[in-house]
């Protein structure tokens, strides 16, 4: 298995390929499983930083994540492709996680570090000519963290997974074990809330 979890460009595999991967891995090829951590490490660890907001926590969780899939991987069953069934052990990880951290109320300044000049879908929720996002980067990503922080596990969830990974309403949905209107309705109230949770600041 991979040691760390490096942030570096993946790529999905076809799904036969897939298929192939899962089938030694489960015959306990080590490294057709370390082969399905690389195609999914980068995207994984993403998720789960953009919910925590902390690089060691991220890298910690999506490590625990990859070797409990490993350590479970007799049970899949292939009902769902690799990818959802490792997301949703991240994910519920993540949201365990965050329910044991509520008790944590400082947050270092270094953790925040949204990298809002990439995310563009996020920016446009907001302006996409606002004056100070030239001056202010620094500031409107603090501010887009802190709004993200302050939605609910799931409502931060469909955020990161919809406007930051770019996943379907489809793909949500199947990650997170609900129905299409779900996503579609926790996505319009998560955006409602960073919305104004921001007005203030782009005045």
């Amino acid at each position: 298995m991979a040691e760390s979890v490096e942030r570096t460009e993946t790529e999905s595999p076809a799904p036969e390929e897939e298929s192939e991967l899962v089938r030694r891995a489960r015959k306990g090829d080590l490294q057709a499983y370390d082969d399905l951590v690389k195609r999914y490490q980068e995207r994984i660890y993403a998720t789960i930083y953009h919910m925590t907001s902390n690089h060691e926590d991220a890298n910690d969780l999506a490590q625990e994540s990859f070797i409990k899939a490993f350590q479970a991987l007799k049970s899949f069953k292939g009902g769902s492709t690799f990818y959802t069934w490792i997301y949703r052990i991240a994910v519920n990880k993540t949201i365990n996680f965050l329910k044991q951290r509520k008790n944590r109320t400082h947050m270092s300044l270094n953790d925040i570090d949204f990298n809002a000049e990439h995310d563009t879908d996020l920016i446009a929720l907001i302006s996409d000519n606002t004056p100070r996002r030239a001056a202010g980067l620094t500031e409107l990503q603090k501010k887009l963290n802190e709004a993200l922080l302050k939605l609910s596990e799931p409502h931060r969830l469909v955020v990161v997974l919809h406007d930051v990974q770019g996943q379907s309403h489809e793909e949500i949905a199947e990650v997170m074990n609900c129905n299409i209107g779900t996503v579609r309705s926790r996505l319009f109230y998560a955006r409602q809330q960073m919305q104004a949770e921001l007005a203030d600041y782009l005045k």
